[in-house]
């Protein structure tokens, strides 16, 4: 790898995984393609700034001729594919912007690889890779005595966001088998570190029990999933870019599965540690169970044997340890909080999808946050 386009590097994880690339590789330059829709932030890659390996291009991956033009002119030899539309409730919502993003704008990069990489007199396919960062949620819901899934389990998605992710995967496998385009998929489940966007379930929680706010949980809080922090996910997808082979999908599981509401208790555990507050402690009372998610899937597991034993990858980060970073880190960097959540479309997104949440299936809505 000497150069390698990262869509979608100002958002949570691709903005991670640019600074663990410059950290770990100090010959690799790195282009940032990023449309900084509302979950994309240049601060979370100012340091990345800082050096002269790294160059910023704001745009769409849905321009082609963008796209085009950014791989011809710094001669890009690896896509990191981390661009996407990502929040479940969004596309419950508003369907239409993640196809758009996730199987449009997919589509778009592996043509205009293909044609780049495959297609042009001085060209080829060695040396040369599509990685595609995926989701566990595009094979739907585990019963709770159900082994974790493994790179076979058929694709069986339940939202408008899994299945545009589902979408998206089969067109790189497609581009890989048709083309021969050298493509991997990973797969991994709920992320968690700094930097991420305040909607999500982790940041919203430590946010809102910090300011002594309600703590919206969906239905009877028992949804389980599997938690994974940034940088180790951020390590596997070096190591798929490395040593994986093409064609291959790798599950990135972190083997941490908890409850929604086991994790809601934990992080207003620690927000009492840190911020004792003698009106609220417990924070836990803050705990407000509105109407659930359309569709909710009730579990989530990815067997990561396979990366395991071929790779040789384990997560580095015990949950508690990080989750107790993860805290510390938000309750420090309020300016950056700030200067997300002061956004008119964030307060709009909050109020109508937990102040105002009804059941978008036109049954009985919940009792929202008041």
């Amino acid at each position: 790898m000497n150069t390698l386009l990262v869509t979608g590097g100002a958002g949570f994880i691709g903005s991670h995984f640019i600074r663990y690339a410059l950290r770990i590789e100090p010959e690799i330059r790195i282009i940032n393609l990023d449309a900084l829709t509302y979950a994309g932030n240049l601060d979370n890659v100012k340091d990345a700034a800082q050096s002269d390996r790294y160059t910023f291009v704001h745009g769409d991956i849905n321009d082609r001729d963008l796209v085009s033009q950014v791989l011809r002119d710094h001669s890009i030899d690896t896509i990191v594919h981390f661009a996407a539309e990502t929040h479940v409730d969004r596309s419950i919502h508003g369907p239409g912007e993640f196809i758009r993003t996730n199987v449009t704008g997919t589509f778009t990069l592996l043509d205009s690889a293909r044609q780049y990489w495959l297609g042009e007199p001085g060209t080829t396919a060695r040396n040369v890779r599509f990685h595609h960062v995926s989701t566990d949620e595009v094979y739907g819901s585990l019963l709770p005595d159900e082994p974790p899934w493994t790179e076979e389990a058929p694709y069986r998605p339940n939202s408008p966001y899994a299945a545009s992710k589902a979408s998206s995967d089969h067109l790189v496998r497609a581009y890989g088998h048709t083309y021969g385009l050298p493509c991997t998929i990973s797969n991994s489940p709920n992320n968690y570190g700094p930097c991420q966007f305040p909607e999500k379930l982790l940041p919203l929680t430590i946010l809102n029990a910090s300011d002594n706010q309600p703590i919206p949980v969906y239905g009877d809080g028992g949804n389980i999933r599997d938690w994974l922090h940034v940088d180790d996910h951020c390590e596997a997808v070096w190591l798929i870019l490395k040593n994986g082979t093409p064609g291959s999908t790798y599950h990135i599981g972190g083997g941490e599965q908890f409850t929604n509401l086991d994790i809601v208790r934990k992080v207003c555990a620690l927000v009492d540690r840190f911020r004792p507050s003698p009106e609220q402690t417990p924070r836990d009372r803050l705990i407000t169970f509105v109407a659930d998610r359309p569709g909710h899937d009730r579990r989530y597991a990815l067997d990561s044997g396979k990366i395991r034993r071929e790779l040789g990858w384990k997560p580095r980060r015990l949950f508690e340890s990080g989750l107790m970073e993860t805290v510390e880190w938000y309750l420090a960097n309020r300016d950056w909080v700030y200067s997300l959540r002061s956004k008119p479309d964030y307060e709009h997104w909050i109020r109508i999808n937990y102040t105002e949440r009804t059941d978008l299936r036109g049954t009985a809505g919940g009792t929202g946050i008041q």
